[in-house]
């Protein structure tokens, strides 16, 4: 389902303009000239992009007024697509299927063992593994800025692929919350945010675009892999399906090695960086170090503020029909062969809602967009309250139509607001910061709607439960635009000049996100 946060944290690969006129007016123009070799070179080793990288130092080199970084727009990017598309078909694919891996979980745990507070232990183990991918989040973005896309991505899906494949050598419940809870879930995060991030350095105009390749190929993977869990995991046992899951992630691995960034950091920009840190004492280095990965600026805004509480809110029972529909129905109209259609349906309108509103997102200036992300909320919370009054099989089906509809146009949404909120700059730390608060809501959902199915003996309160939160999201979300204009308004009444709102051009330290050093001559 979450194979779709891409477009904020991508367009946070792009360089701001205003920070390159900045460093520009340092250096005289002289020397400005005498840099347009090096710049060309730069942009030459990074294939496609050599003809944008050296226009863009020409254009410096006359003028002396920097020129925004232009991306490629394809090329060799259309093979990261590819790459991106894999990572989020794989790794949202399974944990979507959680219904059924939960279903096996409980017969491999045994029918006899009669414990009453078995579903709630069970929901634990999914709940933990996506838990992980949101708390992971701001961690992430540190690693990505630090050490790149490429090696980030890699080493996620090695842990990833680790966790998935000791889940089949136990059968215990508390070592599968740390094999596929905790190792799964955090390496899924690690391998899944880069994916976001490196589109940015290959696309800008044609991003929409990228996103939604990325979005309807994942499906390709998300939406038939229920049908194959349900259809081969009761043939080769949970053991064996956990191992063949585990091949996904061992393709990830080398997948992960397209992740090569056209972005270099200036030399000039590390030189400055490291001689002004040479003049501190160590308490000033640290905390320089300190606020230069953990930029919490962000905050600053209060619409930020406002809309990440209003997202965290809303996904509180967001996985609750992902996990219990298919427990849900087996037990409501004894349905145990055709239970797989349910997730079918959410994956396949998931990805039908993200192709669609990618463009239509592209459409709708500034923060109206959140209006979009609004109604998908509303709708999502009645459709969930709406599952208990069904009186047949085919009711929930369309249910389930409807609420991936919703659900792939709430998640597309939410890079492109993050994007408007805070600028390219920030939008990878902004998204880091957003998936981390989103973790606890997140985790606790699942087991909560468990609880309630053994306290009430059915899900019914579980599905009104999770109904609730979405609403109340999506009303405190519908303020975003109203403060971001009365903030406008102020602005413009203080300065005396009709101005709009510019992002801060604040640069992760002086690294550009998701391109270190390491990784700019490989």
């Amino acid at each position: 389902m979450w194979d779709r946060l891409r477009g904020s944290r991508a367009a946070g690969g792009g360089r701001s303009a205003a920070a390159m006129a900045q460093r520009d007016e340092k250096v005289p123009a002289a020397a400005a000239g005498e840099s347009e070799p090096g710049a060309g070179a730069g942009a030459a080793g990074a294939g496609d992009g050599a003809g944008a990288g050296a226009g863009a130092a020409a254009e410096r080199g006359q003028s002396g007024a920097a020129a925004p970084f232009q991306p490629p727009e394809g090329g060799f990017g259309w093979v990261v697509v590819f790459a991106a598309a894999w990572c989020n078909g794989s790794i949202f694919g399974i944990h979507n299927s959680f219904g059924i891996l939960y279903m096996m979980l409980q017969s491999d745990l045994g029918e006899g063992e009669k414990d009453p507070a078995l579903e709630f232990k069970t929901a634990w183990v999914g709940s933990l593994a996506m838990g992980m991918i949101f708390f992971c989040s701001p961690i992430v973005s540190i690693f990505t800025d630090r050490i790149g896309c490429r090696t980030t991505a890699a080493m996620g899906a090695t842990i990833a692929f680790i966790g998935l494949l000791s889940s089949s050598f136990t059968k215990s419940l508390e070592v599968r919350y740390f094999t596929y809870g905790i190792l799964f879930g955090c390496g899924s995060s690690f391998a899944f945010q880069p994916s976001l991030v490196i589109l940015g350095h290959y696309f800008k105009r044609r991003l929409g675009l990228a996103n939604g390749i990325v979005a309807g190929g994942s499906c390709l993977i998300s939406v038939p892999l229920p049908f194959f869990l349900k259809m081969v995991g009761g043939a080769i046992g949970l053991a064996h399906t956990f191992q063949v899951l585990s091949a996904l992630m061992l393709i990830q691995i080398f997948l992960s090695m397209t992740y090569r960034p056209i972005l270099t950091p200036s030399c000039d920009s590390q030189h400055d960086g490291h001689d002004k840190l040479g003049s501190r004492s160590m308490r000033q280095q640290c905390w320089a170090q300190t606020r230069k990965y953990f930029n919490l600026r962000v905050f600053r805004r209060k619409t930020y503020r406002i809309w990440a509480f209003g997202i965290a809110t809303a996904v509180l029972g967001y996985l609750v029909p992902y996990m219990n529909l298919v427990k849900y129905v087996e037990k409501r109209f004894q349905e145990t062969k055709k239970d797989w259609i349910l997730l079918v349906c959410l994956g396949a309108m998931s990805g039908l809602g993200r192709l669609v509103s990618g463009r239509i997102g592209d459409c709708i200036p500034g923060l109206k967009k959140i209006y979009l992300q609004v109604a998908s909320f509303m709708l999502l919370g009645l459709l969930c309250m709406m599952i208990p009054q069904c009186r047949g099989f085919e009711g929930v089906i369309v249910i389930c139509l409807f609420l991936g509809l919703c659900d792939g146009f709430f998640t597309t949404i939410m890079a492109p607001i993050a994007f408007e909120l805070v600028g390219p700059m920030q939008a990878s730390q902004a998204i880091g910061y957003l998936m981390g608060l989103m973790a606890v809501p997140m985790t606790a959902g699942t087991p909560i709607a468990g609880y309630l199915n053994d306290y009430f003996g059915n899900y019914d309160a579980a599905f009104y439960f999770a109904g609730v939160p979405p609403i109340i999201g999506g009303l405190v979300l519908s303020v975003v635009p109203l403060v971001h204009q009365r903030m406008l308004k102020k602005q413009r009444l203080d300065s005396g000049k009709d101005k709009m709102l510019v992002s801060e051009a604040v640069v992760n330290g002086e690294l550009l996100p998701g391109c270190p050093a390491s990784e700019a001559h490989m």
